[in-house]
């Protein structure tokens, strides 16, 4: 099979009963490489990541649950042990061993996965993957109550409608300064799905903006961290809110690992410099 190396191809696999939606960057021949987006991303916010390993690597880019051209999980529970579950699946399904790249939830998401199979990746990056900020501890029924009556207020929530998608990239724009228009309209484009008055709206299920009731794990995280065998890339903007993981201490249980803060990026680090981002990773993959 010949495939067009400046656009992806589309396919879908199942998961858990939710039909889930992939790109694939290449034809197979070259070695397996995965990208995993963020939190109410889409696969094609990596198109610009992608466009520079294509002739290394055959690319395989998830739509996480909920999230893109993925379908949205019925109840809409969104977890980490879930997401991980359908980066497992699609992973059965490419030969060989992967290198894997993830950004924010899907850098926790690839750390998760190769600290759980640690035989089936060969090199690991994580981008602002390492678990949220530190916060206020809240005793178990307040933060359940709290959980319920969020669930409620999404419930009644309809997703926001732009009438064209000039006003969208503008609110893209707004949510990072740091894009160029070129970016904030390609990211846009791919992220929207038109409505049948015209409109547009993000194609993300709300439910993907619920948090669990029960906070974030760290000890159990790390544990699975302890595991992972691949060499990995920590990368992190200076001006991003993403806690520093070496100071913190999370990443000390990372065997081996390197960390890198890349400065005049936020949280997008790979639209905010994409440069350098990619000179950090291309120089990780190549060693």
């Amino acid at each position: 099979m010949t495939a067009d190396t400046t656009e992806p191809r589309s396919e879908s696999y199942e998961s858990q009963r939710v039909t889930l939606h992939y790109d694939v960057w290449g034809d197979g021949d070259k070695p397996p490489l995965m990208l995993i987006h963020g939190g109410q991303d889409h696969s094609r916010n990596w198109d610009f990541v992608a466009r520079r390993l294509i002739d290394r690597y055959t690319i395989y880019v998830p739509d996480l649950r909920g999230h893109g051209d993925s379908g949205w999980a019925i109840g809409g529970m969104y977890s980490i042990p879930e997401f991980t579950l359908d980066i497992a699946t699609l992973a059965n399904r490419i030969e060989g061993p992967l290198t894997m790249i993830g950004h924010s939830l899907g850098g926790a998401i690839a750390l998760q996965y190769a600290g759980t199979f640690p035989d089936k990746v060969t090199k690991l990056v994580s981008v602002e993957g390492w678990g949220p900020p530190l916060q206020e501890h809240k005793p178990a029924h307040k933060r359940m109550r709290e959980w319920i009556d969020h669930m409620h207020d999404v419930e009644r929530r309809q997703p926001r409608r732009y009438e064209t998608i000039e006003a969208a990239t503008k609110r893209m724009m707004e949510a990072n300064s740091h894009l160029s228009p070129e970016m904030a309209r390609h990211l846009t484009e791919h992220g929207t799905n038109r409505n049948e008055d015209g409109s547009y709206s993000w194609k993300f299920d709300n439910y993907v903006r619920i948090r669990s009731p029960y906070e974030f794990n760290m000890q159990d995280a790390m544990v699975i961290w302890s595991q992972i065998r691949s060499p990995t890339l920590l990368i992190k903007g200076s001006e991003s809110w993403a806690v520093d993981p070496d100071a913190t201490g999370r990443a000390d249980v990372i065997a081996g690992h390197e960390t890198v803060i890349i400065k005049d990026a936020g949280h997008w680090v790979y639209h905010d410099q994409l440069d350098v981002f990619m000179s950090h990773v291309e120089r990780f993959l190549a060693e």
